[in-house]
């Protein structure tokens, strides 16, 4: 049985209140000095910023606490108005060249009833591909009776009681269904452990929502948010 604090899992707002540094979300947007947005994350990076924004536009996020300071600064200036909030982050936080961006935030606590899909192995196995073993631990992946592989599944370990799902597939096995059962399958895995599992996607990325929708993990309204470097994408440089 999931324990629900409100209308959400108990793990998930743990989850949130530790990746953001608070909880609840407000109107105007809470912000608060995260210990863990100056610490490296799951990827060995610093992630300045960490929010969330729900379904009412109630909003926290995340920031390191030697920027706490400013950052209510600007939420202070921009009141209720959130876009412009985000758009003074980057400067508040001493990276006036980088932007904040919104993204869709979903969770599952039911994951769709899928076939199993893959086999779980060290993300050093030599069948694991470049992009997969940055996750460390164990990965998910799906081969072919060869025993190449097809599609796999990283977990971003944010905490104890919330990890994040990312999938990616070869382009010659897309259309077999691989990424949603290896996504549900990953998701009954952890849950099974007590721990939540959230998926992250660029709204534009009309595969990934539906490979989450045919998962399990609904789209309930929620927003994501981070801060990125947009010279780090230009010409191709990522």
């Amino acid at each position: 049985m999931t324990t629900t604090v409100g209308a959400l899992p108990e793990s998930l707002v743990a989850h949130l209140t530790s990746w953001t540094g608070g909880w609840p979300p407000a109107i105007p947007a809470t912000v608060t000095g995260n210990p863990g947005n100056a610490a490296p994350g799951w990827d060995g990076e610093i992630h300045p910023v960490t929010g969330v924004v729900d379904p009412d536009g109630r909003a926290l996020i995340g920031v390191p606490p030697e920027y706490e300071a400013a950052a209510k600064e600007a939420a202070l200036r921009a009141g209720s108005d959130l876009e412009a909030l985000l758009a003074a982050l980057p400067a508040a936080l001493g990276k006036p060249g980088h932007l904040v961006f919104a993204g869709t935030f979903r969770w599952t606590t039911a994951p769709a009833a899928l076939a199993d899909a893959g086999d779980w192995v060290d993300a050093d196995d030599p069948a694991v591909p470049d992009w997969l073993r940055p996750f460390g631990g164990q990965v998910l992946i799906a081969r072919d009776d060869d025993g190449s592989y097809l599609a796999g599944v990283g977990i971003k370990r944010h905490d104890a009681n919330g990890h994040e799902l990312s999938v990616g597939t070869e382009p010659a096995a897309r259309g077999r269904g691989l990424a949603r059962r290896l996504v549900a399958q990953a998701a009954r895995s952890l849950l099974d452990r007590g721990i939540v599992v959230t998926y992250l996607h660029d709204p534009a990325n009309l595969a990934s929502a539906h490979v989450a929708d045919a998962a399990g993990f609904p789209d309930l309204g929620w927003r994501v948010l981070g801060m990125f470097d947009p010279a780090e994408f230009a010409d191709g440089a990522a």
